[in-house]
C-alpha cells in the first residue's frame, strides 16, 4: 500500500492548541505562541510516531474562510453562535502559513469555501491519482470523505490513533458515509449551529435513511398520501421542515476546488527552525536543529 498524504485541518488544530495549552507560551515579546506551537507539535508527532496506515508520503495543512457564504446565505444561523475569535489567536492565525509553508509542507486554502472542502478536495484528488489520505480533523462532516483509500485520523491521548474508514462510519452513524451530509441534516449539528428535523435524534435519522437511501427521497415518502407509513411526529417534523432539511444537506455537503496533491516531500526540519527563531519559538527552533542533524 503507498504511503498516505497526511492532509491536515489548520483552523481545527491552531483552535484547538490554544485554548489546551496555556497562554503563558509566548515569543521574545510576550505575545502568546501557543496555538502555533501546538499545531506544529502535533504534526511533527505524526512523522515521529506514524499513524496505522504508516508514516505520511507529505503533509498538505489547508486553510479557508471560517464560514462559507453559500452556507451563510442558505442559514444565516449558521455558525452565528460561535463567539469571535480571541485576538490573541487571531494573530497567530495570520502567522501559521508562513511557519507551516518553513517545513515544506503544502498550505492551501479558499477565500469563499472552508478547511473541510479544501481537505475534501485534496483527499478525492490523491484518491484519483492512486494514493491514500488521511484527514486529521475533529469535524465530524468529513466522515463523508471516507472511503477504501480515504480515512479520517482521529488523535486519541495515550492510545494508538484511529483511522476512520466507511466500516467504522456505518459503525458510528449507521449510515454510508455517502449519506452523511444527509444524515447531519436530519439529525442536526449543533457545533455549526443547524438543529436538524425537531425530534429526530441520530437513530431514527439513521434508520430513516437506510430505509429510504437518501433524504429526497425520505422527503418524497413523507410527503405521500400514506406517508409512507411513519409515525405522526416523524412525518409532521419532515413535512413542515421539507424546505429547511434540504438547505442542511447543502450545506452539509463538502465541496470540490481544484486541488494538485504534492509530490513525495521529506519534511524541512532546518527550514522549520529558522521561520520557529524568527517568530520567538526559541525551544521550538532548538528541537528542530536537532532534527535536522538527526
Amino acid at each position: 500500500m503507498p504511503a498516505p498524504l497526511l492532509i491536515a485541518d489548520v483552523p481545527w488544530l491552531l483552535y484547538r492548541a490554544f485554548f489546551a495549552l496555556p497562554k503563558s507560551i509566548t515569543d521574545g515579546n510576550g505575545r502568546p505562541v501557543n496555538a502555533l506551537l501546538g499545531t506544529v507539535n502535533v504534526l511533527l508527532s505524526l512523522l515521529e510516531a506514524p499513524p496505522p496506515s504508516g508514516r505520511p508520503r507529505a503533509i498538505v495543512a489547508c486553510t479557508g474562510a471560517e464560514q462559507a457564504v453559500y452556507r451563510v446565505e442558505l442559514y444565516p444561523p449558521y455558525h452565528a453562535h460561535r463567539d469571535p475569535m480571541p485576538p490573541e489567536l487571531a494573530a497567530q492565525w495570520t502567522l501559521a502559513p508562513s511557519l507551516l509553508e518553513a517545513f515544506g509542507w503544502s498550505v492551501p486554502g479558499s477565500e469563499q469555501l472552508e478547511a473541510d472542502d479544501v481537505m475534501f478536495s485534496f483527499a478525492r484528488a490523491e484518491e484519483q491519482r492512486g494514493g491514500r489520505a488521511l484527514l486529521l480533523t475533529g469535524d465530524r462532516d468529513l466522515y463523508g470523505a471516507a472511503s477504501e483509500r480515504a480515512a479520517v485520523l482521529e488523535l486519541r491521548k495515550g492510545e494508538p490513533h484511529v483511522e476512520i474508514g466507511p466500516e467504522q462510519v456505518r459503525e458510528r452513524y449507521g449510515v454510508d458515509p455517502s449519506v452523511v451530509p444527509d444524515f447531519i441534516a436530519l439529525r442536526g449539528d449543533p457545533s455549526d449551529g443547524l438543529p436538524g428535523a425537531p425530534g429526530i435524534g441520530a437513530k431514527t435519522a439513521a434508520a430513516l435513511l437506510r430505509e429510504h437511501g437518501s433524504l429526497e427521497a425520505l422527503l418524497a415518502a413523507a410527503g405521500s398520501e400514506d406517508g409512507a407509513g411513519m409515525r405522526p411526529r416523524v412525518l409532521a417534523a419532515l413535512r413542515e421542515n421539507e424546505r429547511l432539511l434540504l438547505s442542511f444537506k447543502r450545506i452539509a455537503t463538502l465541496q470540490l476546488i481544484d486541488a494538485e496533491p504534492p509530490e513525495d516531500r521529506e519534511t524541512d526540519f532546518a527550514g522549520g527552525a529558522r521561520r520557529s527563531r524568527e517568530l520567538g519559538m526559541r525551544r521550538l527552533a532548538e528541537r528542530l536543529e536537532k532534527l535536522a542533524t538527526a
